[in-house]
């Protein structure tokens, strides 16, 4: 990992939301770890990624702010479905072969019956409030799950990754027991972060150094 929030434990690369959370499942050299196994896990991720969630909502501004959020174990446990499905579907736009990397879930249908299931699991909806003499503004209002709210709200989002223009572009890291993946918005960019470059580099510069030397010719 490169860069992360002190109240998570997973990576946050600055990748769409989307992204950010397939990449709660991270590894390093002790193996692979779940930042949102449990609701603590998930309501700290939910808090570090909470100013870029668009639209914002007061209502799960107010439900992050809490001491302890109503409903987070159930919350939790939608959030990792959301994941465990976005992952699946990551795999299949990249042709993902990282065995590392797979998902919980086995299947593409089985992904995308629980992205759309979590796309319709709680109502968010904008409304206009226009005080007397003021500006006009939109509020977006949800139901009292604010918890089930934030997870469809990442849902609709996930759908805009995989139907826009960044699908083509969704990769899989390639660095050596990385399981996270990025968007390729440069030509030149190959890994998710720069330290998963260097440490591919180092992999290789070590390969190549051992095979020099092994070869009985030289």
């Amino acid at each position: 990992m490169d860069s992360t929030d002190p109240g998570t434990s997973a990576p946050l690369l600055g990748e769409p939301l989307p992204i950010e959370l397939m990449n709660t499942i991270w590894a390093d050299r002790d193996g692979v770890h779940d930042a949102i196994a449990g609701p603590g896990g998930a309501v700290a991720w939910l808090r570090a990624v909470g100013p870029r969630l668009t639209p914002s909502a007061p209502a799960i501004g107010a439900w992050l702010d809490a001491e302890r959020p109503a409903g987070a174990e159930e919350a939790a446990a939608r959030l990792r479905g959301l994941r465990d499905a976005l992952r699946r579907l990551a795999a299949e736009a990249t042709e993902d072969p990282r065995p590392d990397a797979q998902s919980a879930i086995g299947t593409r249908d089985a992904a995308l019956a629980a992205l759309n299931e979590a796309c319709g699991a709680t109502p968010v909806w904008a409304t206009l409030h226009w005080p007397s003499g003021g500006d006009p503004t939109r509020i977006v209002r949800t139901s009292d799950l604010a918890g089930q709210a934030v997870v469809a709200m990442l849902a609709g989002q996930a759908v805009d990754l995989f139907t826009g223009d960044m699908r083509p572009q969704l990769r899989g890291c390639p660095a050596p027991g990385c399981v996270l993946y990025f968007v390729k918005q440069h030509p030149r960019r190959a890994w998710c972060s720069a330290g998963c470059g260097n440490r591919a580099r180092v992999a290789r510069h070590y390969q190549r150094h051992r095979v020099t030397k092994t070869d009985p010719g030289s």
